[in-house]
């Protein structure tokens, strides 16, 4: 059996550094030294016993060498030692066994109650051989005292062998139990931190792969739509800059206020993107760059977009992931200049409102925008000269948007790249805010893209 000390020292460092069951090499020293002198008490008091009980010496010496030796087992069988102490007490030796026996019993993990009976039977023989010692003796001399000093003395002598080393063990036994439960939530602790950085670093990542999403939706909505109608002015100026240079010229002057307006946004991105929460141009950009970016378009808008999420614990303090471009920026207000655009690319296109005009949060308004727009560059795109509504449902709870082509009719096809992800992007949007997206082939050849948007007016 391991004491607590020793078991809270090999849990802490790992296997124990000692042979057998000592868990340091200096614990078999201190153990081989109490053995010797242990072993040499008890064949001075085994052949003195044996001499007086005329018994053979040699019986006597070879009792004491084994009695003493047991005092090198006392750390892994307590209970034993203090049982061979207890059995030798009758012959007077194994004073020094029983001390340091009842000593590590009151130090080890054994049940109390065993302690308890152990020490008790300890004290009772100490008492009987003290007892028949003392009154043999003052026989011997011609005294004859009161029976009741013979007991005091014997009960304290008892007491005086048993008590101190008990209540050492057992001091020391609570206290080595007391740093083992420290240390034991000591390691939990570091544990648990070790943990909670883990998991701070995976929503650290989750968030910078968030913000590389939104990014790229962004650019995509931004670049896609003005660049699109920017190809359809081009193939048109290509194909009336000799047959009427009047309309090329109206081609030319469209293609380059496109160019400019998607200069502007992008401008304004990407200086969204090179400065710092605080508004300070950041001349390199840190490791945390991405989970910043979030804060930054809030500080850039005044404050946190509406429809903006609360990163994760551990991302970085203050950061919130914007869903949907918060601040200043196009709005349902827009769409009728959004549409006009599509129109002076040669596409025909109706806008249907509906509901009385209302305004919502800037990120619901957004979202219905960059719905429309993303849905009539796929127009743009997938069904050249194929007609289009534009359907908008203003409601007190919610935006509801349609956008609806019939089939191409044919026309010149502009080749316009496509990376399969407008749609994409535009129910990620959607999702963001609660809201409903679907899009489908339509029973006539066309396409149809719905959205429903929650967002109480304002």
């Amino acid at each position: 059996m391991t004491t607590t000390g020793e078991a809270a020292g090999m849990g802490v460092r790992g296997a124990p550094t000692g042979p057998w069951w000592w868990a340091r090499r200096r614990s078999l020293v201190l153990d081989v030294c109490l053995a010797l002198a242990s072993v040499l008490e008890c064949v001075g008091e085994g052949a003195r016993f044996a001499d007086e009980a005329a018994l053979p010496v040699l019986l006597g010496v070879l009792a004491g060498v084994l009695a003493g030796s047991v005092m090198l087992v006392r750390r892994r069988w307590p209970v034993a030692a203090v049982l061979v102490s207890i059995a030798v007490t009758p012959a007077q030796m194994g004073f020094l066994l029983g001390v340091v026996g009842l000593y590590t019993l009151a130090a080890s993990d054994v049940p109390r109650r065993i302690i308890a009976v152990l020490a008790g039977m300890s004290v009772l023989g100490t008492l009987v051989v003290v007892f028949v010692r003392f009154d043999r003796d003052m026989a011997q001399d011609g005294y004859t005292p009161g029976a009741w000093l013979i007991v005091a003395i014997s009960v304290l002598v008892a007491l005086g062998l048993a008590g101190p080393p008990v209540l050492l063990g057992m001091y020391v036994g609570a206290r080595r139990r007391l740093v083992e439960s420290l240390r034991e939530r000591a390691d939990g602790l570091e544990r648990e931190l070790s943990l909670l950085a883990d998991r701070a670093e995976e929503r650290a990542e989750w968030a910078r792969s968030e913000e590389r999403t939104r990014i790229a939706r962004e650019m995509h909505d931004v670049v896609a739509h003005r660049v699109s109608l920017m190809v359809v002015h081009a193939a048109a100026l290509q194909a009336v800059a000799v047959k009427d240079p009047e309309k090329a010229s109206r081609n030319a002057a469209l293609v380059g206020d496109m160019g400019r307006q998607a200069l502007t946004e992008l401008r304004e991105m990407l200086g969204v993107l090179r400065r710092t929460p605080e508004g300070q141009v950041a001349e390199r950009p840190s490791a945390a760059e991405p989970v910043r970016l979030a804060a930054a378009m809030a500080a850039a808008s005044g404050g946190p977009a509406e429809g903006a999420v609360e990163a994760p614990a551990g991302a970085a303090p203050g950061v919130t992931l914007v869903t949907a471009e918060g601040g200043e920026g196009p709005g349902l207000a827009d769409l009728e200049d959004l549409v006009g655009q599509s129109r002076a690319a040669g596409m025909v296109v109706e806008l249907l409102a509906e509901g009385e005009e209302r305004s919502y949060a800037a990120s619901v308004e957004q979202t219905a925008y960059r719905v429309v727009q993303e849905a009539l560059t796929n127009v743009h795109k997938h069904a050249s000269g194929a007609k289009t509504w534009v359907r908008l449902a203003r409601r007190e709870a919610e935006v509801a948007l349609q956008v609806e082509n019939g089939p191409s009719d044919g026309g010149a096809d502009v080749r316009l790249p496509s990376g399969g992800n407008g749609l994409v992007g535009m129910r990620e949007r959607v999702s963001a805010l609660g809201g409903v997206f679907v899009s489908g082939p339509t029973d006539a050849g066309g396409f149809r893209v719905s959205a429903v948007i929650p967002g109480a007016s304002s």
